[in-house]
């Protein structure tokens, strides 16, 4: 079934595919694109409090840190509406589909509204889709209805393979597709974001994430069809406007 989903996507972008620009308007408040994020190994409580005060100041669509920190950010954001989004199965999304799931469950019950879940990846090159499906779909429903944010690693994939982390992750239920970690040595292209955007219903929403530093860049991914931006550069790209 979903691999006779991915021969016809596969055809479909081949035959019909043509980049799409889409008009900003001159009023554009790009913080409520941006996923204010702070991943590094290094964080410290300190940091994930400027994190919160600056997603707050600049009215931010959302935080990203790693799950340990949810409670502090839940503490720092009360009162606030921005979104508090953790990464799940980070960076790899090479553990097994029970620990993502209780990863999930986990952070939810101390606040998290938002999930950004690595895939597994080699699950995906190796076309175990059904496997792929399966572990988004636990995820999905750990999250109750929450934002499932699914990074498929464009960096490491073909051009065959994103289309098939897209029409799986869909079918799975996720609210994202994603596009980088971050950690893989590659980030968001216009082109990636492109596919990603023709690939997927129109209900699925595209993150770009991964080396987007300047407004410039913000913009052109925003005009190829992501409706987030994960960045740690938000400040930057707000004092560019």
């Amino acid at each position: 079934m979903i691999k006779g989903l991915i021969r016809e996507m596969v055809d479909k972008y081949e035959s019909e595919f043509k980049p799409v620009k889409n008009k900003v308007s001159e009023t554009l408040q790009i913080s409520d694109y941006i996923d204010h994020t702070l991943l590094k190994p290094d964080v410290t409580l300190r940091d994930i409090e400027s994190l919160c005060a600056e997603a707050i100041d600049y009215r931010f669509k959302a935080v990203c840190v790693n799950s340990c920190w949810i409670r502090d950010v839940v503490r720092f954001l009360a009162g606030s509406p921005t979104k508090k989004a953790v990464v799940v199965g980070f960076p790899l999304g090479a553990c097994s589909s029970e620990v993502k799931a209780f990863e999930t469950r986990w952070t939810l019950e101390h606040g998290a509204d938002e999930f950004d879940m690595v895939m597994n990846i080699g699950a995906l090159k190796g076309e175990d889709y059904d496997l792929v499906m399966k572990d988004i779909a636990k995820v999905v429903k750990s999250a109750k209805g929450n934002a499932v944010k699914v990074i498929i690693e464009t960096a490491l994939l073909s051009t065959k393979e994103k289309i098939a982390a897209c029409v799986i992750a869909e079918a799975a239920g996720a609210t994202f597709v994603k596009t980088s970690s971050g950690f893989a040595g590659g980030g968001a292209t216009v082109d990636d974001v492109s596919l990603m955007r023709f690939v997927t219903s129109p209900h699925v929403k595209v993150k770009a994430s991964g080396g987007i530093r300047d407004r410039e860049t913000a913009i052109a991914m925003i005009e190829a069809g992501a409706e987030r931006i994960g960045t740690s550069s938000g400040i930057r790209i707000i004092a560019e406007e």
